[in-house]
């Protein structure tokens, strides 16, 4: 049996950022947004403030706090399911909505796409919905992983570095 592919990774300066916030308003969670308000970022909010559609779909749950749920749309799901989503964070404001918006930082969601193998794995083990989420499903893999960087998410592929000028 092969081991669980993580739907979604936090690098560690988010999820520094994230025991702040933790710490400050309680358990949070994340939606993907879909491209409304504050393009396509990562939005935090106290968890449960944001109500999650019947067809929502969780990419994961990620290993800070008590366990930090992300949630993705089902629509923007199937058209991003063959990539691994990294929540980052960078200096700059974002969004009024987002928790970290006071913080002179924000997050920012990266991708990798999937290799071929992944995408089998990932095939047979599909994603809890709001659905399934209210039916009282949990998520059965381990929060996802905390990176150091979204470089070590997301590595260059093997030779690709020799091209790259200077």
């Amino acid at each position: 049996m092969s081991e669980p592919i993580p739907r979604v990774l936090v690098t560690r300066p988010a999820a520094d950022l994230l025991e702040t916030l933790i710490a400050r308003h309680g358990p949070v969670m994340f939606h993907q947004s879909g491209g409304c308000c504050d393009g396509s970022s990562p939005m935090c909010y106290p968890d449960g403030e944001f109500l999650v559609g019947s067809r929502d779909v969780l990419l994961g749950v990620l290993g800070v706090g008590d366990g930090t749920p992300v949630w993705i749309s089902g629509p923007q799901f199937e058209a991003w399911k063959h990539t691994q989503l990294v929540i980052d964070v960078v200096p700059g404001r974002g969004s009024g909505f987002s928790l970290e918006s006071p913080e002179g930082l924000r997050f920012l969601s990266r991708g990798r796409a999937y290799a071929d193998d992944e995408l089998a794995v990932l095939g047979g083990d599909p994603p809890l919905t709001g659905r399934d989420w209210d039916a009282g499903a949990r998520p059965s893999s381990p929060p996802a992983a905390i990176v150091a960087e979204a470089a070590d998410a997301c590595p260059t592929p093997a030779g690709r570095a020799a091209r790259l000028p200077g």
